[in-house]
């Protein structure tokens, strides 16, 4: 979130109350400070800053800053330490681990993946999905990021340490760490420091820490590659590399390193070419993508979710190889010399797209190229809104072979790992029993328990007592001791298959300036849904305004936003429109209780 610089808004000292608040809230959120450390953290006489910001995403933050160092951040209401804050207090988070090369990408933006993580001799830290948690090197327990949770602890020893782990908001040497002191972290000696475990095995340090980078960095490219064929994704794989690489000449520039013109021979695109594409990508996105229903259209929404979703490809949008080299200047040439936009700047470094000129000679005289007409969605009445037509994906439920169930599975050469479907599972545990005679000769409805069932589905203090079970609750245990999986097929895709569980449509309610509710939509890029489509769809059904909003730490999905309790409504849209099962959306029982009942 701070690996690019953040412009201030405002910069503030906090009032008598404002300042009682604050304490109050840090107590709430951190329970195991002392009185001594909160009145330490937020003294009673000291000026104490509050300090307004916007992040280069167009998040807006708010910084609590002590002797010119950011002490907390807080986002959407809760609040986050900063480092500075843990050098203080260590042990304030739950604690993950890792190698000292992996520091260097979560400064450039980067979440901490589950492959970089050191698990000590005891154990993983216990945290729940979004919770707060620290990260630390090995050998030093001041931790260098921040962040939350990607999925719980359970989740991360049943996934076999693969995936997400940390999503970071802020880490050591990025742009909030900066804004304060500069200070270096302290040392403070790990006493778990040796006999440190990687993914359950001993190693000696010096020799995997390059190893356990490469593996972080694999499985950060595997999962971006498996998003890349969901289709309701809004950044493309040219969207992500330009974005990549954005990031880097920008990062140069501030650096003043001027690699750029030193380079200038080697670019593979000259500036003519790729100012050409940025014009084409933007007449497109203009005529097939963006509804006049959506306007005001924010301009990184615009170049995020339309003008890299209609690159070309085998090529990529990269704004800072243009003579333009920003949006900002590219949209104001649009604006002067063709009289295509209206941009409008809503707050310091905010702009938005207020007005399209539809009937504009330009725009109605471009042909939207035959490569990509199979993705764009033509709207030549731009008042209809209409949206493409849209099919809900394929879920289904799977089941992986695990080590304590193998012995019941060798029969039928189903080895630890095998991913089967529930039917399967049927077949194979009922061609066991058979096989071996097990059925119960007084009552077929009840099965022998022999050595390897009574291994393999019994608990130690049933070994003694259960003689036999039924077949229903022989199948379910057999199930229960079972990794769950599932598969997914988007239509006109191949399978998808992943451990765990589908993750739910997340709908929730939550309070904005003034109290006013708001309803937040999200996870609709997981069922292949637009959230740009659904939230004009909902524009149009409850007559309120809605806008899409990117999720901290994620970097290819949005939540929708509409004012209002929506939830009625939302899952009115999303069960019998888009026809998603009512057991994949989750905060449906949190509905206005005077709302209609389905």
């Amino acid at each position: 979130m701070f690996a690019r610089q953040f412009r201030v808004r405002s910069n503030t000292a906090i009032k008598g109350s404002d300042r009682r608040k604050l304490k109050a809230d840090i107590s709430a959120a951190f329970p195991s400070l002392t009185a001594d450390e909160l009145t330490e953290l937020v003294p009673n006489k000291e000026e104490l800053n509050v300090v307004k910001i916007y992040a280069h995403k167009g998040d807006a933050l708010t910084l609590y800053v002590l002797h010119k160092n950011p002490l907390f951040f807080e986002l959407e209401k809760r609040l986050y330490p900063t480092v500075y804050v843990l050098w203080r207090y260590p042990a304030l988070l739950p604690t993950f681990r890792t190698w000292p090369p992996v520091l260097q990408k979560l400064v450039g933006g980067a979440d901490l993946m589950l492959p970089g993580v050191v698990v000590p001799s005891s154990g993983l830290p216990e945290v729940k999905r979004g919770d707060c948690c620290s990260v630390t090197l090995v050998n030093n327990r001041a931790p260098v990021a921040v962040g939350s949770a990607a999925v719980s602890s359970g989740e991360m020893r049943s996934l076999g340490m693969k995936g997400r782990g940390v999503c970071v908001l802020h880490a050591y040497m990025d742009n909030l760490w900066a804004f304060g002191d500069k200070s270096a972290p302290p040392s403070l000696p790990d006493a778990e420091g040796e006999g440190l475990e990687v993914n359950g095995e001993e190693y000696e340090a010096d020799d995997i820490e390059e190893e356990e980078v490469e593996k972080c960095e694999e499985e950060e490219q595997e999962e971006q590659e498996e998003q890349e064929r969901t289709p309701g994704a809004k950044v493309t794989n040219q969207a992500r590399s330009g974005l990549e690489e954005l990031s880097l000449a920008e990062q140069e520039e501030e650096r003043g390193d001027g690699e750029e013109e030193a380079n200038q021979d080697d670019l593979k695109m000259p500036q003519e070419i790729m100012d050409a594409l940025l014009l084409r990508c933007f007449l497109h996105a203009l005529k097939s993508k963006v509804k006049k229903s959506e306007l005001p259209l924010l301009t990184s929404t615009f170049l995020r979710n339309h003008m890299f979703s209609c690159c070309p490809s085998g090529t990529q949008l990269d704004i800072k190889k243009s003579s333009y080299k920003k949006l900002s200047k590219f949209l104001q040439a649009m604006q002067k010399q063709h009289n295509l936009v209206r941009v409008r700047e809503l707050t310091k470094g905010v702009e938005s797209i207020v007005e399209v000129d539809w009937k504009n000679r330009e725009l109605r005289y471009f042909k939207v190229p035959e490569e990509t007409d199979d993705e764009a969605s033509p709207a030549p009445d731009r008042g209809d809104g209409a949206e493409p037509p849209y099919r809900p994906p394929e879920i289904t439920a799977l089941y992986s072979v695990s080590s304590r169930l193998e012995p019941l599975f060798l029969d039928a050469k189903k080895r630890k790992g095998t991913i089967l479907q529930p039917e399967e599972v049927r077949h194979i545990v009922t061609e066991y029993v058979k096989n071996n005679e097990l059925v119960d000769e007084n009552n077929k409805n009840y099965v022998t328990i022999n050595p390897t069932l009574c291994d393999c589905l019994l608990e130690k203090s049933e070994y003694q007592e259960v003689e036999s079970l039924k077949w229903d609750d022989l199948f379910s245990r057999a199930l229960g001791r079972m990794q769950e999986c599932y598969q997914v097929v988007y239509p006109g895709h191949a399978p998808i298959r992943k451990k765990g569980h589908m993750e739910p449509i997340d709908i929730s309610v939550a309070s904005r300036g003034s109290n006013k509710k708001v309803t937040l939509i999200k996870n609709l890029e997981v069922y292949g849904l637009d959230p740009a489509a659904v939230g004009t769809a909902l524009q149009r059904r409850v007559q309120a305004s809605s806008v899409l909003q990117p999720i901290p730490g994620s970097k290819d999905k949005v939540l929708v936003q509409i004012q209002g309790n929506q939830i009625h409504q939302v899952g009115n849209l999303l069960i019998d429109h888009y026809q998603i099962p009512r057991k994949y959306i989750q905060g449906l029982d949190k509905a206005p209780k005077g709302g209609k009942k389905k």
